[in-house]
């Protein structure tokens, strides 16, 4: 088994003047689940489309599973389990049919007596199984997306490649897919896109960030977004700007997220070290023309250094 389940290298997409993948390099270990990170816009939904060999690349190579997508793409799908942003089902046919048509177009799939103890079984894990006889149809958002997933788990995949799939879910939708999402990790190697940091946070081992159809990091979630030391919550009143400007050019300062509340200011301020917050409270209490009204802890946020990176690449 290669140690890699995915591998990019250089990978480029053009439509003519427009360059939407620039050189991208990407490593999956098999066993992992990888978190596919970057805002809309970014070539998320386009490297996927590469993987499954759906478009072909303007340069560079991507090999799934050990084969080249590009011209061994029927071999590299066929242990690939894939959900697409928007799946799409027929609206008559049951919960329990659609299941039965893609292990049809799945060569993979079992058949007969084995099939619909298959079924069964991803009806059970996907939270469907008292909805087998619904039609796809009236499915809710997220019951649509662990259809889908289902329907990607049919040939029990060494890979599961899904694009986007808690975008667009009621926080209820959401959980259910992210807790769907957990229970099948060790059991095929994860690879999903997303823009929303907290879907990586919650079920990610390993991450790669995408912005401008670039690379711009990739590996351990925890080393990657590193979390500020230290944060802080304070409300200010009176001339902050220049206080704040000259709080923005310390090093020990990641950053600095302001609210208006009313006539006063309320800051969140990220910092680099812990015992940088007796340096910040100094720097306030000696600033002309500023009343701290409020000054304490709080949690320190994986959003500053996410968006820092982005911004940094940009």
């Amino acid at each position: 088994m290669t140690t890699h389940a995915i591998e990019a290298r250089g990978l480029s997409k053009r439509y003519g003047d427009l360059v939407v993948l620039d050189g991208l390099d990407l490593e999956v270990q098999t066993g992992s689940v990888y978190g596919f990170l970057g805002p809309n816009g970014a070539g998320k939904s386009t490297t996927i489309k590469l993987m499954l060999d759906l478009i072909r690349p303007t340069a560079g190579s991507v090999t799934v599973l050990g084969h080249d997508a590009q011209h061994d793409g029927v071999l590299a799908r066929s242990g690939v389990g894939y959900l697409p942003q928007q799946p799409r089902f027929h609206p008559y046919r049951t919960v329990r049919g659609v299941l039965g048509y893609m292990a049809h177009l799945t060569p993979r799939a079992p058949r007969g007596r084995v099939l619909r103890r298959r079924i069964d079984e991803l009806l059970d894990q996907a939270g469907l199984a008292g909805k087998s006889r619904r039609r796809a149809g009236v499915l809710s958002g997220g019951e649509r997306q662990r259809l889908g997933i289902a329907q990607a788990l049919i040939g029990d995949p060494e890979l599961l490649i899904l694009d986007e799939p808690a975008a667009g879910l009621d926080p209820q939708g959401r959980r259910e897919v992210l807790d769907l999402i957990e229970q099948l990790r060790g059991r095929a190697t994860l690879f999903f896109s997303t823009h929303l940091l907290d879907d990586v946070q919650r079920v990610a081992d390993t991450v790669g960030v995408l912005s401008s159809g670039g690379m711009i990091a990739e590996g351990p979630l925890d080393e990657i977004l590193e979390a500020p030391a230290a944060a802080y919550t304070v409300r200010l009143r009176g001339e902050t700007a220049a206080v704040r400007g000259r709080l923005e050019r310390e090093p020990w300062v990641v950053g600095i997220d302001t609210h208006l509340r009313g006539e006063q200011e309320l800051w969140e301020v990220q910092l680099a070290e812990e015992r940088a917050g007796e340096l910040l409270l100094g720097a306030l209490v000696d600033a002309g023309g500023v009343d701290v009204a409020e000054f304490h802890t709080t949690d320190p946020s994986l959003e500053f250094a996410y968006f820092d990176l982005v911004g940094g690449a940009q």
